[in-house]
């Protein structure tokens, strides 16, 4: 019984300390959180225009954006691929394909950061759980007739929660590394289109 007692403290320290974090209280992770990003973070081509704008939506240009978004496409091929279509497409093509690419990569971003701050909101509520469930226990342990039955279906509880709790915690790596990967692929993607630009 204490070592779930202590499990379940270490949980509830978690979820407090992540609500020290950033200005986020349900933010788990231990980058700042950032729901957006900005193109000039991750390209250094030409500013678009509306010519450029205009371009986006072409369906050649947008069929190969999301064909470049795709994380199974490794860099490596999606250079490859760039340099063909750079071949024979004009600055403000190659431009127009950089914003299109973006845009995809940064909703799809938007998208997991809205979801890993909806996991942490119920990775802080599972921690007070444990905390009122751990609280409930003392209290009962202190009855002068326990109920012994009740208090081991608590601790049953107490440890169905934990290893949720712990579960979780442990899934957090990957997920909160999720955002960073699609923004070094933004990065990555901006500097080979940049590449082929023409002076």
């Amino acid at each position: 019984m204490k070592k779930f007692l202590m499990m379940a403290g270490l949980a509830l320290i978690c979820g407090q300390a992540w609500a020290d974090t950033g200005t986020d209280p349900d933010w788990p992770c231990i980058q700042r959180k950032q729901p957006h990003l900005s193109l000039g973070q991750v390209w250094t081509g030409p500013v678009p225009d509306e010519a450029v704008q205009a371009l986006v939506s072409d369906p050649a240009i947008a069929g190969f954006a999301d064909r470049l978004e795709q994380r199974r496409l490794p860099i490596a091929d999606a250079e490859t691929q760039i340099a063909e279509f750079a071949a024979t497409a004009s600055n403000d093509q190659l431009t127009a394909l950089m914003v299109a690419v973006f845009e995809r990569l940064d909703d799809h971003r938007g998208a997991l950061i809205q979801g890993i701050s909806r996991y942490g909101h119920k990775q802080v509520d599972l921690a007070r759980s444990i905390e009122d469930r751990r609280a409930r226990m003392a209290e009962m342990e202190r009855a002068e007739s326990p109920d012994f039955d009740a208090i081991d279906a608590q601790e049953a509880a107490l440890d169905w929660e934990t290893r949720i709790f712990t579960d979780r915690q442990q899934a957090l790596t990957y997920v909160c590394e999720t955002p960073v990967i699609i923004e070094q692929r933004a990065f990555a993607l901006g500097r080979v289109i940049a590449a082929a630009i023409q002076p």
